[in-house]
């Protein structure tokens, strides 16, 4: 991949766990850390980082050389959507070759440039797009996202089982609307369910990046295209992201080094 130094998919296994909101603000947490960033939406039928980014409707990105195209930047972002280039209203009724083909266009003919991490927004799911991006780029490591619930669990083991297969290391899991703190009365209550994360992340011998509330706020940021890396810069939701994006940014200059885990022993 030219002009990027790793790249990291952030996937599911299935939808609605706020995968798309964990991608942005990661890479913006990434960027905050002062690394060169950029996302690529690989979800070609549901693309949503271009309202996540506030990308006004119509920009389209301009060509760089005979067959790319320079990302797009916003917040310190380099970016590249499906929905940069076609009416979001439209809806993309391809068969899966054609899917995969279209990911492959943007992940190839996009002009990054020397990126340190490119974040990959993986669709639900372990399907062609999943395949594709195994099979035609070196990709360093993924990062799940669930809920704790126990039916986003079942698909959040089949997209590291997937990673697995094509030894792709998993990074690890971030474990999303892990509580809710009510705004009236302050009660904190686990809605769906506890220790989903941690039960995971101990199958697969992995390790929970981080725990995030359930909060309006978080989706007011995004829906207004101002992700709360960006909202709220000292908040203590930022602040789980930036150490989340530390973690990552310690296992990749862990595999560059070639250095092993460091081991200690306590009595």
């Amino acid at each position: 991949m030219e002009g990027v130094k790793h790249i990291v998919a952030v996937a599911s296994g299935k939808g609605g766990v706020g995968k798309s909101t964990v991608t942005v603000n990661l890479a913006l947490a990434m960027a905050a850390e002062g690394y060169r960033v950029g996302i690529l939406d690989a979800d070609i039928h549901g693309p949503s980082q271009a309202q996540m980014l506030g990308v006004p409707e119509g920009v389209r990105p301009q060509q760089a050389g005979e067959n790319k195209f320079r990302p797009l930047e916003m917040h310190g972002l380099q970016a590249m959507s499906m929905a940069f280039m076609v009416d979001t209203r439209e809806p993309m009724v391809w068969r899966g070759p054609m899917v995969a083909g279209a990911f492959q266009q943007l992940l190839t003919q996009t002009a990054w440039q020397d990126l340190d991490v490119l974040f990959i927004d993986m669709p639900p799911g372990t399907g062609d797009i999943q395949l594709t991006l195994a099979q035609k780029v070196p990709v360093d490591g993924a990062v799940i996202v669930t809920t704790p619930q126990d039916i986003a669990l079942l698909d959040a083991r089949k997209g590291i089982e997937m990673f697995r297969k094509v030894n792709v290391p998993v990074l690890g899991v971030v474990e999303n609307m892990s509580l809710h703190v009510c705004s009236n009365c302050g009660q904190a209550e686990p809605i769906f369910g506890e220790g989903g994360g941690e039960r995971i992340a101990e199958e697969y011998d992995t390790r929970v990046l981080g725990r995030l509330p359930l909060a309006l706020s978080i989706r007011e940021q995004v829906d207004g295209g101002r992700p709360t890396v960006v909202a709220e810069p000292e908040g203590e939701v930022t602040g789980t992201f930036r150490a989340m994006a530390r973690q990552i940014a310690e296992e990749l200059e862990g595999q560059e080094s070639g250095e092993g885990p460091s081991i200690s022993f306590s009595d």
